[in-house]
């Protein structure tokens, strides 16, 4: 007993019992402990550190558990034979200290931020509070989600994008990022996927990931050129057509047109039309989407809540046209949703009742605001600059002539704003050199102000 040095933290963060396995596994972890010791008896060790047996009784019982000693009839408990691997040749030792952190910048230009205060938090908490009355969430529900929810997508779908499809044809799933992992996986074998340059990143991450051939194909003043998918080969196409991320600029119908007579003119060609924001326009109206306008069931509808309602709302969806009905219920219908059958249900409560359209109209009319604050702030502090991308959605460009994409973000992170050059988002030249990408959601009128300011200052 006089070997057990252990002394409990009485008022630590950690139960006793779990003190105690602790220090008998570092112990044999180190070698002072070895195999066939004998560890005091539960009774003298209760009266040792002067705690009770159902103490002793968890943390020996979770000792033996891990197979750290065994109980003998009528010797103890005695330590078993424990081999730790040794750390493999060329693997370093963890660094004895942190890294400094690195210093706190302002993400107020953030292009994924929302203003959480116009979250509908009464709503929702009354529907979520309903929700949890239903015994049947508990439940595994269906693969593709619950039927109310993809119900009430596609009559909102329908109503406010254009959007045509049957019930059958919506997948719920938790996040985009998942989404299009499950989507490459129907898409045919080895066929490389068009992508837009400059274009998301993580677009770019889950090709790589799926190791999946993938095409950079360049943006002009009307989104993805089209002419040029034949000539690279390009088996599918991923595209923001209501408003490309990060140029902002929106496809007109005629390259919508031709987009879909390049998906036409080949089997197993397909269009991914991610519609991430097209909830919010200034100038105009919103164009219906791609998908409404497709006759032979080539396109791919994607959206989701993140942007609209809240990112932590961790529920996007996609369209399939008949064509991959087939393949997806044979690789996923063994599995279930992965998002909540709870918000699942607040959902589509949320979309059916008519609170959804009444909470776009209002995020519509604050954003509307704050993008012409920041675009007014921006060309009263930089005139030689040019704002652009800045008809809808929630971000817009800043460009700046004769000035390094580097040198721009260096700089602003000097006055204590993290923001993102266009070339970040560029597999190849950026088009634009000296362009910055803002977010606004998350920015109000008066900060926006100071701000710009602040960076007209530093840049």
């Amino acid at each position: 007993m006089a070997d057990f040095l252990f002394v409990p933290e009485w008022d630590g963060a950690l139960p006793l019992y779990e003190q105690i396995y602790r220090y008998v596994t570092e112990e044999i972890r180190s070698g002072r402990l070895g195999e066939g010791d004998r560890l005091p008896s539960k009774r003298a060790l209760c009266a040792h550190l002067g705690v009770s047996q159902s103490t002793v009784e968890g943390a020996y019982g979770l000792l033996a558990a891990e197979g750290y000693i065994r109980a003998i009839p009528r010797s103890g408990y005695r330590v078993c034979a424990v081999t730790l691997p040794e750390r493999p040749a060329g693997v370093l030792a963890p660094a004895l200290g942190a890294e400094p952190p690195a210093p706190a910048l302002d993400d107020c230009f953030s292009t994924a931020a929302v203003d959480t205060s116009v979250f509908p938090y009464a709503t929702w908490a009354r529907l979520m509070r309903q929700a949890v009355q239903e015994p049947e969430l508990l439940q595994r529900g269906h693969p593709q989600g619950d039927l109310p929810l993809r119900e009430a997508l596609c009559a909102f779908l329908h109503q406010y994008r254009g959007v045509n499809c049957r019930p059958e044809q919506v997948v719920v799933g938790a996040g985009m990022e998942y989404l299009l992992d499950v989507l490459l996986q129907l898409l045919p074998d080895g066929a490389p996927v068009a992508l837009e340059d400059p274009g998301y990143r993580a677009t770019y991450r889950s090709m790589e990931n799926l190791r999946r051939p993938f095409l950079p194909i360049p943006v002009d003043g009307q989104g993805l050129r089209a002419d040029l998918l034949e000539e690279y080969g390009a088996g599918a196409v991923y595209v923001t057509p209501s408003h490309q991320f990060p140029l902002g600029v929106t496809m007109p119908a005629p390259r919508r047109a031709e987009l879909l007579r390049w998906a036409y003119g080949g089997e197993g060609r397909y269009i991914v039309e991610d519609d991430y924001d097209s909830e919010f326009r200034y100038t105009s109206r919103p164009i219906p989407a791609m998908q409404g306008q497709d006759v032979g069931g080539r396109v791919v509808y994607t959206g989701t809540f993140s942007r609209s309602i809240a990112p932590s709302i961790r529920a996007a969806y996609l369209i399939l046209p008949e064509g991959l009905l087939g393949a997806y219920r044979e690789k996923f219908a063994h599995g279930a949703s992965t998002v909540s059958r709870f918000e699942q249900w607040v959902l589509a409560r949320f979309l059916s009742s008519g609170q959804y359209a009444r909470h776009l109209r209002r995020v519509d009319s604050l954003y509307r605001t704050r993008c012409a604050a920041l675009t007014d702030a921006l060309k009263r502090a930089f005139p030689e600059g040019r704002v652009s991308g800045n008809d809808g959605g929630l971000h817009l460009l800043l460009t700046l002539p004769g000035r390094e994409d580097a040198d721009l973000v260096l700089d602003a992170a000097g006055a204590g704003y993290r923001v993102h050059a266009l070339s970040e988002y560029c597999h190849r030249d950026s088009p634009m050199p000296g362009t910055l990408v803002l977010g606004f959601a998350g920015l109000d009128v008066e900060k926006a102000e100071r701000a710009v300011e602040v960076l007209r200052k530093r840049l």
